[in-house]
Parts: C-alpha cells; sequence; structure tokens
C-alpha cells in the first residue's frame, strides 16, 4: 500500500542512567544499603550490555506470545501474522524483517 506509514520499533534504554544513578547513591551509602545498590548496579550494568538486536529479538518473541503463537522462531508466515497480529499498525515489511532478525538471534 503506498503511503503507509509503518510502525518503527525503538529501543529505549534506561539501563545507563540508572547504573549511574546507583553508582551515585553507592558514594553516600551506608554500610547496610551497600550490598543492596552493588547487587542492583550489577543488574543493571547487565541490562545496559544487552545489545538492541537481541532486545528487538525479545520484543518480537513477546508480542507474538501475546497472541497465542507458540510456533518455532523463525521467519514462517505464520509468526510474521502473529506479530502482525499483535501489533496490527506494523507493516509487512517491518514485520518480516523483525521476524528474521529474531530469528537470527
Amino acid at each position: 500500500m503506498l503511503g503507509r506509514k509503518e510502525l518503527s520499533v525503538l529501543v529505549l534504554r534506561d539501563a545507563n542512567h540508572i547504573a549511574q544513578e546507583l553508582r551515585e547513591a553507592l558514594t553516600s551509602a551506608g554500610e547496610a544499603e551497600r550490598p543492596g545498590l552493588e547487587a542492583a548496579l550489577r543488574i543493571a550494568e547487565r541490562a545496559a550490555a544487552v545489545p538492541d538486536r537481541e532486545l528487538r529479538a525479545r520484543w518480537v518473541r513477546e508480542q507474538r506470545a501475546s497472541v497465542g503463537y507458540t510456533g518455532p522462531d523463525d521467519e514462517s508466515v505464520h509468526a510474521v501474522k502473529a506479530l502482525r497480529q499483535a501489533q496490527p499498525g506494523l507493516g509487512l515489511r517491518s514485520a518480516v524483517q523483525l521476524t528474521k532478525d529474531a530469528a537470527a538471534k
């Protein structure tokens, strides 16, 4: 369809900002708070290290699961259809590309 707007999937990350806030909190933390803040910082740093491609693949799988898709993580018509069912504003081209990316992960 000409002129159809595609839904863009944008990966938003706050993990780097959260990690920085935790580092700052550690500078003034008491001994009782330190273990919890250090554990939280490790979690935030791991989350910040996840590649965008992996986050998009996770999003695709979650969207398909939300409509009951239990098929293989491949590039099949059924996988693309499930993604578009979960996100009706997603165009065919974007859905195919996201599905391919998820299958390649």
